[in-house]
């Protein structure tokens, strides 16, 4: 079967990206309406909760805010009653007619003209309903006269509202007369009035949303047979929309059943987008041969394992996640896949609780459900230590011999590539030779360059417990000690649960310790949130505005200008120009940057950073170091929390290690 460029599928059954986002997206409205409902003085996010409904149909067809409406009506029904299911129906409607416009790029006299012919449409169905049950008839009417009738006493009481409450009193006897005109006539006026004002108060929210990019996403699988192997790519190239260069440029590769490849390259190159036209993405130019479809998610077809497993994995025990998906009758041994991927035992185990190394075997061992003939890990072992990375290359390299499949790994660690069968090296979107000295940087700081000053915070008994005094606590850290100086160089070392992250929270004051003091100053940190930077993790998480200029002046706060902007982009290596870049351009060495001009625009004194080497290639990840370095020069201590070591040396000169929450040395 050869695969050549074609336009997106606009018609046929829902995408899994559809579904899932009609899922999501309703179960945001239900839980906004129940807390409308049940909250005092929450009625207006009854308006709110139409924005995720709009979002659907927004940016997918219409199908699938029909999907979401009926699950979301559904589950409010059962959750909270009629009152939130009917508030559930409304947001659907009217985020549906604001949505759909804003999608055809259409007016308010659209909208309007829509709800004209929507309104006694659904008056119409209503009074078919209720002509049809006639109990619920009864009830609805006796329901409006008991209402009016109650309305009209509360009136009687001030004398001047007397003669409006008896007109009040004989106009229910003609409303009940024809009550399907009046059904009619208030349905229409609700339905009109409801979409101008969510026009009003939604449009905006939308046109926002709609500037967020919703890019890289992995192909649909599509109908025929499945056969995604051997693959060939003949001159296939990749040019996403609005690109100005090409993400693969001439690519000529073949996969045969049986192999183990590994594919390199820096941080651009173009290797995620190699591994999503692997897995059935259709190039922009090129062919892609296969003896059937690439059969994405499929039997027998292709299975992907990302970077961030806790985005893949969706069952709330290991067990339920292995079989998450699968097909009513179908025959596998969940203990036996469990046991390949070294979670024997722990299928009743809740996924919360795993470690990051854990959770990407569980990611593999649902691939694995499924066999695959072709499994692709995308820098799968980005966000986890040392030894869990050795153990599941080693496992990745050894399923091309237990199972008739390929895997292909890609990766920016060049030990990684050492079981590979062949190495294919990506360099600017075209396919070059491989040397084992692509790893190499060069650094500008070393260790014997810093000097340390007064003590500036100190961690005393430190001692963390989650869900304390409840069947779920779990002990994170034990006795910390620690003293951090003026420009001090510390990292922080440790496994998968080893307390790392916990320890920056408390650093940071975002979290109070159980036992223990942490003071800055002699002060308690906790009660001066924002002294101390925290880096996290995954840096476009902590990245909220469009611009690279905009984010770092709402990180300082309202007194920083264009001028302090300019001044911590320099200290971090930021060229000027890219003030007014997307934040979604950027790769991730920038957007680490990102996050510490924004941190270092008010002059913290301690900066921590968790993992900030974490899916980083080799020029990325010395620009991150140099940073630092230079930080630290200017006398800011630098916390670095990471189970990557290579390099940190240079900037920092005290090592900390924690197992299992203790300072082991």
């Amino acid at each position: 079967m050869t695969v050549s460029p074609a336009e997106p599928r606009t018609s046929g059954a829902l995408s899994p990206t559809e579904l899932a986002t009609a899922a999501v997206m309703s179960s945001f409205a239900v839980a906004l309406s129940v807390v409308a409902i049940l909250v005092p003085m929450a009625t207006a996010l009854q308006i709110v909760a139409a924005v995720p409904m709009a979002v659907v149909v927004q940016r997918h067809r219409t199908r699938a805010l029909v999907a979401a409406a009926v699950a979301g009506v559904l589950v409010a029904f059962v959750a909270a009653g009629t009152t939130t299911a009917f508030t559930v129906a409304m947001s659907a409607i009217l985020g549906g007619l604001v949505g759909r416009a804003k999608r055809k790029k259409q007016g308010l006299l659209s909208v309007l003209a829509t709800s004209m012919v929507v309104g006694p449409a659904i008056g119409a169905i209503m009074v078919g309903l209720l002509l049809i049950l006639s109990p619920l008839r009864e009830l609805f009417l006796r329901t409006i006269e008991n209402t009016v009738e109650g309305l009209a006493r509360l009136m009687s009481r001030a004398e001047f509202l007397v003669t409006p409450a008896n007109v009040l009193r004989d106009s229910v006897g003609t409303i009940l007369d024809h009550w399907w005109w009046w059904i009619l006539g208030t349905t229409t006026l609700s339905i009109v009035f409801g979409a101008l004002f969510a026009w009003l108060i939604l449009g905006a929210v939308l046109d926002r949303l709609a500037t967020i990019p919703v890019i890289d996403r992995l192909p649909v699988a599509t109908d025929g047979a499945v056969g995604p192997l051997p693959v060939q790519l003949r001159g296939v190239g990749f040019r996403y929309p609005d690109s100005t260069f090409a993400a693969l440029d001439n690519i000529d590769l073949r996969i045969e059943l049986g192999e183990f490849v590994a594919v390199v390259g820096h941080n651009g190159s173009g290797k995620s987008t190699l591994a999503r036209i692997l897995a059935g993405r259709e190039p922009t130019s090129g062919t892609v041969e296969r003896p059937g479809t690439a059969g994405l998610g499929l039997t027998g077809g292709t299975a992907v394992v990302l970077q961030r497993p806790e985005s893949q994995v969706l069952g709330s025990r290991v067990a339920d996640d292995v079989v998450w998906g699968l097909p009513p009758g179908y025959d596998i041994d969940v203990e036996s896949v469990l046991s390949e991927v070294g979670l024997a035992g722990l299928g009743e185990r809740d996924t919360s609780s795993l470690s990051g190394g854990q959770l990407q075997r569980l990611a593999v061992a649902s691939a694995l459900a499924r066999r695959p003939a072709l499994l692709i890990a995308d820098e799968a072992t980005a966000m986890i230590d040392a030894e869990g990375r050795a153990s599941l290359v080693a496992l990745l390299a050894a399923l091309p011999k237990r199972h008739p499949m390929s895997v292909v790994l890609v990766t920016h660690q060049e030990l990684e590539t050492v079981a590979a069968d062949r190495v294919v090296h990506l360099h600017s979107g075209f396919q070059v030779a491989h040397t084992p000295d692509w790893m190499r940087g060069h650094f500008a700081y070393s260790a014997d360059a810093f000097h340390t000053g007064a003590p500036l915070m100190t961690l005393t008994g430190v001692t963390h417990t989650y869900n304390s005094r409840t069947p779920w606590s779990q002990d994170a850290l034990h006795g910390i000690d620690l003293s951090i100086s003026k420009g001090d160089g510390i990292l922080v070392l440790g496994g998968n649960g080893s307390g790392k992250s916990t320890l920056a929270w408390i650093l940071a004051g975002l979290t109070s310790p159980s036992a223990g003091t942490a003071r800055l100053d002699g002060r308690d940190i906790a009660g001066n949130v924002g002294a101390v930077g925290l880096a996290f993790q995954h840096s476009r998480l902590q990245l909220q505005r469009r611009t690279v200029a905009e984010d770092i002046e709402s990180a300082g706060g309202p007194e920083v200008g264009s001028a302090k902007v300019a001044v911590a982009m320099d200290a971090v290596g930021l060229d000027r120009t890219l003030a007014g870049r997307e934040i979604d351009s950027l790769s991730g060495g920038q957007m680490r940057r990102v996050v510490i001009a924004g941190l270092i625009v008010n002059k913290p004194r301690i900066l921590v950073l968790d993992e900030p080497l974490a899916g980083l290639d080799p020029p990325g990840r010395t620009e991150i170091i140099d940073v630092l370095g230079s930080l630290r020069r200017q006398g800011i201590a630098i916390v670095v929390i990471s189970h990557d070591v290579d390099g940190m040396d240079r900037i920092c000169d005290r090592t900390v290690v924690l197992d299992a929450g203790r300072v082991a040395s």
